[in-house]
């Protein structure tokens, strides 16, 4: 097509296939306006399917928004044609469908693709203002082309399901499961968004997986909760239940941060001010990994111990059991060294771990199966975090079928739409 440009004049290919251009404009505000023509021939019956090439004449002018050129705003402008089908009752009339364009569309594919590219990790309210568009036409751009639920016919094997919950409203205990999948290469896809945490919640979602795909899973990957534990029991009897590590790190690191505070309180009481105001940092030192402590914290927490010798013994045991889970060992010897460990700790009399021995006698073989594979909740822990960013971008998403569009979108919308093609 031609575009006049000052009075400068270039050539440049529109891609939209089977049409040809019959005139270029500037609008009164300076956007771009091409008037096209279908050269395609024929269209599929709207009644029985058959392909019919009787022309009956074509519908009212159609004026829909297209992809930018030269940073001005572009709009293509046809008439859809009509064809007529001789075999079916009555020769119904049906409207041409084209590879570009859908009929209840005010823009094409190619710019919906633009649009959605636009809202990666951005708002549909930013977007409506970067392109000059009603909050509507952004927000039908998701609906036309982001499916609210999962593709079954599109996904491979998996080896690993992995299943995490997250609080809607904070605070109001109105909770949400994300089910994810990560396949071999590491690839991660989104499965679905439950209406709550419940067992009957996540045994529907995984009764409607179908059962090539859910033969395929190895493990499943989730916190200590007992509903998505008996449902995967349920519905996928032979994959593994590997409680996440992190979970599990944080009960027992928080048993040992709890003596941390009850000395600190200690010593504020028993310790002159000047001395207790060497402490300061000691909070941040103490919960750190002992291998991440810089000089100074070194030093901070050195004197802590010194005033505390049962903070320095709840934080030895804390890292003795995070060096364990830190060693590439088989399932058989992490749990010889996790024994040793429990019976170190009753042997010394110290209490303050007493919860955390009854979660791990609760759950013993779903804490050490993460040694099999040494598999975690990190890529479930990823979508949580996109959630909440997404939830704090967007001041809250609480319809289920456009929170699963916008993380959808987010994880995969680059690879899906930065080559912008132009195919429905």
């Amino acid at each position: 097509m031609d575009i006049v440009m000052s009075q400068a004049q270039i050539t440049i290919p529109l891609d939209i296939p089977e049409v040809r251009v019959l005139q270029t404009a500037l609008g009164a505000g300076g956007e771009l306006i091409i008037t096209i023509a279908s050269t395609k021939d024929g269209t599929g019956c709207r009644k029985c399917g058959r392909w019919i090439r009787k022309l009956h004449g074509r519908d009212q002018w159609v004026t829909i928004r297209h992809l930018p050129a030269f940073g001005r705003p572009t709009y293509l402008r046809y008439r859809p044609k009509r064809y007529q089908c001789q075999e079916c009752e009555g020769q119904p009339t049906t409207r041409q469908e084209v590879e570009w364009h859908d009929a209840n569309s005010p823009q094409s594919f190619a710019y919906d693709n633009h649009v959605l590219l636009q809202l990666v990790h951005s708002t549909v309210a930013d977007v409506s203002l970067k392109e000059g568009l009603p909050y509507e036409s952004v927000a039908g751009a998701v609906e036309r082309r982001i499916d609210s639920r999962m593709d079954w016919t599109q996904l491979g094997n998996l080896e690993t399901l992995g299943l995490d919950e997250i609080a809607l409203h904070k605070g109001r205990g109105n909770y949400v499961t994300l089910v994810t999948g990560r396949y071999s290469d590491g690839e991660i896809v989104l499965l679905g968004v439950l209406a709550g945490h419940e067992k009957a919640e996540v045994v529907e979602f995984l009764r409607s997986i179908p059962p090539r795909i859910l033969q395929t899973v190895q493990a499943v990957c989730c916190d200590l909760w007992e509903a998505y534990t008996e449902a995967v029991r349920a519905e996928i009897p032979t994959a593994r239940i590997v409680a996440d590590r992190f979970h599990v790190a944080k009960h027992y690191r928080e048993a040992a941060d709890q003596v941390r505070k009850v000395e600190l309180q200690r010593l504020k009481k028993t310790l002159s001010k000047a001395e207790y105001q060497k402490l300061n940092g000691s909070f941040y030192a103490f919960r750190k990994n002992a291998a991440d402590l810089n000089q100074e914290e070194r030093k901070i927490l050195r004197r802590f111990f010194e005033h505390s010798p049962l903070a320095k013994q709840a934080h030895d045991f804390r890292e003795r059991l995070t060096a364990i889970f830190d060693m590439h060992l088989s399932k058989r010897q992490a749990q010889a060294k996790i024994q040793r460990w429990q019976q170190q700790v009753l042997a010394s009399g110290f209490q303050c771990f007493d919860s955390f021995l009854n979660l791990l006698q609760s759950w013993w073989e779903e804490i050490t199966n993460f040694f099999i594979q040494r598999e975690n909740s990190g890529f479930v822990e990823g979508f949580n975090n996109k959630v909440k960013v997404l939830k704090r971008r967007c001041y809250g998403i609480f319809n289920l079928r456009h929170l699963f569009q916008r993380i959808f979108l987010d994880l995969h919308g680059y690879r899906l739409f930065a080559a912008t093609p132009i195919h429905a």
